[in-house]
């Protein structure tokens, strides 16, 4: 079973990006507002072990206070905002591509998980956080006897 997010824009982020790319050609950088730019979305890895889900997000610029993880059922999401910087009244942008705001990822997860026994880290600006696969959820091996 592949995860995949769901992105609510995705097909008309791509039309506005071809879009905005040959408006560009003819007649070089502008300023419009992005209206269906994509919202600001971490990357995210979700891999398995035998014991274990392990999922590692990006969050450059974040703090652990600034991210919130939850379980319900077999969806875990992660949540949280990146606050832009202030400007400063001298300072012009040229370009301006750092997203900030706040996200919300949301994972079915494959397998059961031991919701009380969920370790989450924060290093360098990734977030890993461990699932303890259910025990029902673990790969059994089983002995075939022969008679």
């Amino acid at each position: 079973m592949e995860i995949t997010p769901w992105r609510p824009f995705g097909e008309l982020s791509t039309l506005r990006r071809e879009m905005d790319t040959l408006w560009n050609r003819f007649f070089g950088e502008t300023r419009f507002p992005k209206v269906f730019a994509q919202e600001w979305m971490p990357s995210v890895d979700i891999s398995e072990t035998k014991e274990n889900l392990v999922a590692k997000v990006e969050l450059p610029g974040l703090e652990a206070k600034d991210i919130d993880i939850s379980i319900s059922g077999d969806v875990l999401t992660v949540r949280g905002e990146k606050k832009r910087e202030k400007e400063k009244k001298e300072e012009h942008y040229h370009y301006r591509e750092r997203y900030s705001g706040s996200f919300q990822r949301s994972f079915r997860l494959p397998v059961g998980v031991q919701g009380d026994k969920v370790d989450a880290t924060f290093k360098n600006g990734v977030l890993k956080i461990t699932l303890p696969k259910a025990e029902e959820a673990k790969k059994k091996e089983i002995e075939i006897k022969v008679e």
